[in-house]
């Protein structure tokens, strides 16, 4: 494909299938997909208290229809990596069978599953048989109170012991992703650092994006990664990770503990990423494109238009039509998402409608 700097969104006339590319020379790879739109908690940065419609079961991908996509995909258009998402995923009864089909056709690809780790106990050792290659789980904060006043749920000990469950299965390495808030998680910030390097787990601190039901969120109210490396180096010594970040969306920092006067360790404890999604991002390098739980192909996490591939399924398309729709809803993904110097202030900025959940993440 060629590599304007802008143009128009129509593809180019229909040749061979030459992945995911869009119209700023980035090539998506890495593939999102959500599973369902239901959670069992109710993260305030993310869902309300009570009252959204969940979709119904036939709105719903089916496990054949994921299976189809992430085939189309890998075999047509380049995908990589595959990521399961939510919601949360492990609330769908059939995951340990999508897994396991999806593993039977590609067994080289990388599959990962993102969850918030309530029921990971019950179902580690399935997913890890069916092919599962490893798990992102979202941990907040390591006391109880905390963690009911965030999900809304008194659900840590499942949390923990999920983890748990995870890691003494294989499920590795486990990343751990943490949202800060002000005035009631960011003061742990060095202490989950801690607990994750004890346990050998990558904790990766992301920046509160505005993806919440209420739409509360604020500039002023999140915790930027600047003032997140603050928090930490009052207890470690961060220091650029050599590793190339190859479009991850993590920032990577070595860690090394502070001895008595400050002075750091030689040995590095360990590693913490950093995803400053809106005041450090990341978008001239995005590799990411995204299906929602219905089957709509976002190109962007903030975007507001979404392009339907379920339904071209279900009216007998073929694998090549689907792929060209696919690449189509690519070819327009935007420069940028448009947060990079004001937040919501920004002029081209208008947040999302759906929220972290319906979209997956």
């Amino acid at each position: 494909m060629p590599r304007p700097a802008s143009g128009p969104l129509s593809l180019p006339a229909p040749g061979p299938l030459s992945g995911l590319a869009d119209r700023y020379g980035r090539v998506a790879t890495d593939m999102r997909l959500s599973l369902t739109d239901k959670c069992n908690l109710r993260c305030t940065y993310c869902m309300p208290a009570e009252g959204l419609d969940w979709l119904g079961r036939q709105q719903l991908l089916s496990a054949a229809e994921i299976v189809r996509l992430v085939g189309i995909g890998v075999d047509r258009l380049g995908i990589r990596e595959l990521r399961l998402t939510g919601g949360e995923p492990l609330v769908r009864a059939d995951l340990v069978d999508i897994v396991a089909a999806v593993r039977l056709r590609h067994p080289d690809l990388p599959v990962s599953l993102t969850t918030n780790g309530v029921g990971l106990d019950r179902k580690a050792k399935e997913l890890k048989a069916a092919g599962l290659t490893r798990i992102n789980v979202s941990l907040d904060t390591l006391h109880p109170g905390t963690f009911a006043q965030l999900t809304r749920r008194p659900f840590l000990d499942r949390v923990l012991a999920g983890l748990e469950a995870a890691d003494q299965v294989g499920l590795g390495p486990i990343k751990l992703n943490a949202v800060l808030m002000r005035g009631i998680n960011d003061h742990e910030a060095a202490y989950l650092l801690d607990w994750a390097l004890r346990r050998n787990f990558e904790l990766r601190f992301i920046e509160q994006m505005p993806l919440d039901a209420d739409h509360g969120w604020t500039r002023q109210g999140m915790i930027t990664a600047a003032q997140i490396r603050q928090l930490l180096e009052a207890d470690f010594v961060l220091s650029p990770d050599p590793r190339n970040r190859d479009g991850a969306p993590a920032e990577r920092w070595e860690v090394r503990r502070r001895q008595a006067g400050g002075v750091p360790e030689h040995t590095v404890a360990g590693t913490v990423g950093i995803i400053a999604s809106v005041t450090e991002p990341f978008c001239g390098d995005c590799r990411r494109t995204r299906i929602t739980a219905e089957g709509r192909v976002r190109s962007c996490l903030f975007s507001h238009e979404e392009t339907d591939l379920r339904e071209l399924m279900r009216t007998g398309a073929g694998d090549d039509a689907i792929a060209r729709r696919w690449q189509e809803a690519m070819w327009a993904k935007p420069k940028a998402h448009g947060m990079e110097h004001a937040g919501l202030d920004a002029p081209d900025f208008r947040q999302p409608e759906r929220t972290m959940s319906a979209i997956g993440g």
